[in-house]
């Protein structure tokens, strides 16, 4: 999934921009600190107040009860709400952009859906339980898209099986959107490029530790020297192509150890 996150998709600014909130991470705190949390949307409605709200959404998706959490706030809201994929909603974001009062994507976006996963082990009894554990939240997820496109519920548990990418008018045509967006709402830069690839990769790192059967703490202590390291670099004028080098040259070790294990 975050292979093909572009995190430099941003929506361009307006004069309004007060009253927009941005979920352009993965969905969920990291052991980095990085991540839209319920907490943080929370917090930024309550900023805005009783006003009309816009969300723009650039996100590979993560925790699925923080977006279900993030979803219900969105649902509270008093004013109007109107999510902008501005590049991808996929898994957790896609049912975060579903709260909306209006939903606008751009043409070149992509909404991702999906069946719940987890990391599990055990016996076939216990991996049969947890297969039964997750199907109420996969049922829900169904019930949220269902409410908005008015798709039949069985054909969009074929979709969540088969994992669905849907592109920017198919998700206007399907009713996952409303309209498309003008392409005046999308700004790239480069800067932000260097940054967002920064970011995938140290989550691509974390995956791996956590496979690795590195504990949550030593693994919060590696990330956490690693983003100093970071820090240290831009302040000493290391550029960030040469910072981003050095976090993939990590990756490719990282990826090297395990095939070898």
């Amino acid at each position: 999934m975050l292979d093909r996150w572009n995190s430099s998709i941003r929506a361009a600014a307006k004069e309004d921009e007060e009253n927009t909130i941005s979920i352009m991470e993965p969905i969920g705190a990291d052991w980095m600190g990085d991540g839209v949390t319920a907490k943080r949307i929370s917090g930024a409605l309550r900023a805005i107040g009783k006003k009309d709200v816009t969300v723009s959404i650039n996100s590979p998706g993560g925790d699925y009860f923080e977006g279900l959490a993030i979803y219900n706030l969105l649902r509270e809201h008093p004013a109007n709400v109107t999510v902008k994929i501005v590049g991808i909603a996929a898994s957790a974001a896609s049912v975060i952009a579903m709260a909306a009062d209006e939903v606008q994507i751009a043409r070149a976006g992509f909404l991702m859906i999906h069946n719940t996963w987890v990391f599990a082990m055990g016996d076939r009894n216990e991996l049969r339980n947890v297969a039964d554990w997750l199907e109420p939240f996969d049922l829900a997820a169904v019930d949220i898209y269902a409410a908005r496109t008015g798709i039949d519920p069985k054909e969009l548990g074929k979709m969540l099986d088969r994992e669905t990418w849907i592109g920017g008018a198919d998700a206007v045509a399907k009713g996952f959107a409303d309209t498309l967006l003008s392409a005046d709402e999308i700004d790239s830069k480069a800067k932000n490029s260097i940054e967002g690839k920064v970011v995938v990769a140290s989550h691509k790192i974390e995956t791996f530790l956590a496979r690795a059967g590195v504990s949550k703490s030593e693994r919060r202590e590696l990330l956490a020297a690693m983003k100093g390291g970071m820090s240290s670099a831009a302040s000493t004028g290391m550029s960030g192509a040469a910072v981003l080098s050095g976090v993939e040259d990590l990756l490719s070790s990282i990826k090297a150890i395990s095939s070898n294990a």
